[in-house]
């Protein structure tokens, strides 16, 4: 009798893990499996020059005019380098950041706003609990080299110890809205609950308050800064060219890396769909779950993209339209091969420098430039 009933309870336990196996196949016809997307290969010459080497990480990355730069290293340096220079410049004004582990002094993004030439800038701050995502931004004079009247506009409720996930990236859409991504610092289940800002987008006005219009403004149990929810670490973030649209890119855990089409109040699922699993290979969660908002694309084994943006020139005719990604761990700059707002292709690019590529911006010269781990800045042109 005891015989029978422990095989009884070995086949239950093999249709359970069957099921748990089928589950994480649970899918959307809206996702692509970046395995099943073409390979292409551009027509035209290019290469990847580098023009700047730091020695450290550089983390964001944005241009104040057609051949000035501004880009960010995390352990808390600012610096301005025009092309053609020898070195950058280190500016001086820059916040005290709490550097540890992935946080530091992270994304930049310059916008001129009634004249005024501000520089904004995401970085990690010591707060009761560990450590939260902050947004300021101060007013730079590039002839002196310095940040001046720097505020702090906005700090994350997003405090947690593990000095990671920390999303930050930031973009202005044509209204005037400036979008900034908050990871779920580690706490994966916060990334459900919207009364905190943990793996949400945020909407907010530039002077950091929140925008009319949010989706959460008459919810007291969400915070009225959230357009969306449910991601993981979010680290890349641009707007279609031509629609409008908001799209990011995340980190899965192990495998199920994200691109996304960011529609306001929608969940993103995270932890409670995902195509990853757990660093040790245990199951987290099904593919997709109806009534959260489906990835457009799926990476598994993962590419680890740390940024992305679109291609809106003229100097590479064959790419115009097109999302190029920052892939960290698996070194290289990804692109994908748009038709408007649908993915027809993808291509490897620059493998060969074994670096891990951390952003990627275009310049208003029409090349594109990516910024690496090792400290360097390449530009990729004809």
């Amino acid at each position: 009798m005891m015989k029978l009933f422990s095989r009884f309870s070995l086949f239950v336990l093999f249709i359970s893990l069957v099921g748990c196996q089928q589950n994480t196949k649970a899918t959307s016809d809206k996702t692509l499996d970046a395995r099943d997307i073409a390979d292409v290969v551009t027509q035209q010459s290019f290469s990847a020059n580098q023009i700047v080497d730091v020695g450290e990480v550089i983390w964001g990355i944005d241009f104040i005019s057609s051949d000035e730069m501004i880009f960010s290293t995390r352990s808390g340096k600012l610096f301005y380098y025009q092309l053609g220079q020898d070195a950058p410049t280190q500016i001086q004004g820059a916040p005290s950041v709490h550097v540890r582990s992935q946080g530091g002094l992270l994304d930049v993004l310059y916008k001129v706003i009634e004249d005024t030439p501000y520089l904004y800038l995401t970085f990690s701050e010591g707060v009761d609990g560990g450590s939260t995502v902050a947004l300021g931004r101060g007013v730079i004079d590039s002839d002196n080299k310095r940040l001046e009247n720097f505020e702090t506009l906005f700090v994350a409720n997003a405090a947690a110890s593990p000095g990671r996930h920390y999303g930050s990236r930031l973009v202005f859409d044509k209204d005037g809205h400036l979008f900034m991504t908050v990871g779920d610092r580690g706490q994966r289940n916060q990334a459900q609950d919207p009364s905190n800002h943990s793996g949400t987008v945020l909407r907010l006005n530039a002077d950091g308050s929140y925008a009319s219009g949010n989706p959460f403004l008459e919810d007291d149990s969400k915070l009225n800064e959230i357009w969306t929810y449910g991601h993981r670490n979010p680290q890349g973030i641009d707007i279609h060219p031509t629609s409008g649209a908001l799209w990011t890119i995340e980190f899965g855990p192990k495998g199920g890396d994200e691109l996304n089409h960011i529609i306001p109040g929608k969940n993103y699922g995270w932890p409670k769909m995902t195509y990853g699993r757990e660093y040790s290979g245990a199951y987290i969660a099904p593919g997709y779950v109806e009534g959260m908002e489906p990835a457009l694309v799926h990476w598994t084994p993962a590419i680890s993209p740390s940024g992305m943006t679109f291609y809106a020139g003229d100097v590479f005719s064959e790419w115009n339209g097109d999302l190029f990604i920052a892939a960290l761990g698996d070194t290289h700059v990804h692109r994908l091969v748009l038709d408007g707002e649908k993915i027809v292709g993808k291509e490897r690019l620059f493998d060969s420098l074994d670096e891990r590529v951390r952003q990627i911006r275009q310049g208003p010269d029409g090349l594109l430039y990516f910024t690496t781990d090792s400290g360097k800045i390449y530009q990729i042109a004809p």
